[in-house]
């Protein structure tokens, strides 16, 4: 939860849908952007969606990276996706019975798709994770089980912020995580990630930037 100050003085407490460190992003009186559900049964009726970090508008909220990669799929923004005839959402898979965000099928196969939201830039690099993620490892373990398999296993980094040249492992705060993801590309696990654009108006991906690992 989040304690935010409207434009009119009023003190409101919004939901804060980002379960990481959100460091980078937690400056006490940045500016933010909120959205208000009009759902009476909601105990919170604003979310927290923006934040103004280093003069760039930031998406904390992770549960819509997977919305902008399915769309960006199917738009043909992710060039790297294309040719599947169907995109499904929460497919279990692995022996821990996770579920994937997206799961791609057609001609060329089966693309198990895992996609992370990134908040956290440090000298021009965008930087995942943002504090230690057992949950990140268990994925990346289970994407190259994917690929022992004879399928395709992509992870897809969704940079939510307008600055950052290239992403990497954040070595720093999960060096395991670091470890796993070199890995796994070793492996044969395909890194993927893209820019989003992000105003109070829309967010949307744009624009693939180098993984380096």
């Amino acid at each position: 939860m989040a304690d935010v100050q409207l434009a009119d003085g009023t003190i409101v407490t919004a939901h804060c849908p980002n379960s990481g460190s959100m460091r980078g992003c937690n400056l006490p009186g940045s500016p933010v952007f909120l959205s208000k559900s009009a759902n009476p049964a909601r105990k919170l009726a604003y979310t927290w969606e923006l934040v103004m970090a280093d003069g760039f508008w930031a998406g904390i909220n992770t549960g819509l990276p997977n919305r902008l990669v399915r769309e960006a799929i199917e738009d043909g923004t992710v060039a790297e996706l294309q040719g599947y005839g169907s995109i499904r959402p929460e497919v279990r898979y692995g022996e821990e019975r996770s579920r994937i965000d997206l799961l791609l099928e057609g001609e060329p196969g089966r693309c198990w798709v895992e996609v992370k939201n990134v908040t956290l830039v440090e000298s021009g690099r965008a930087l995942f994770p943002d504090a230690v993620t057992e949950r990140g490892q268990k994925h990346l373990r289970e994407l190259m089980e994917m690929v022992r398999r004879g399928d395709r296993g992509v992870i897809f980094y969704v940079v939510q912020r307008g600055d950052g040249d290239a992403v990497s492992p954040a070595d720093a705060i999960d060096p395991e995580y670091g470890r796993l993801l070199r890995l796994a590309v070793a492996s044969g696990v395909e890194a993927l990630a893209y820019r989003a654009l992000v105003t109070k108006e829309e967010i949307r991906l744009t624009e693939r930037l180098p993984v380096l690992v």
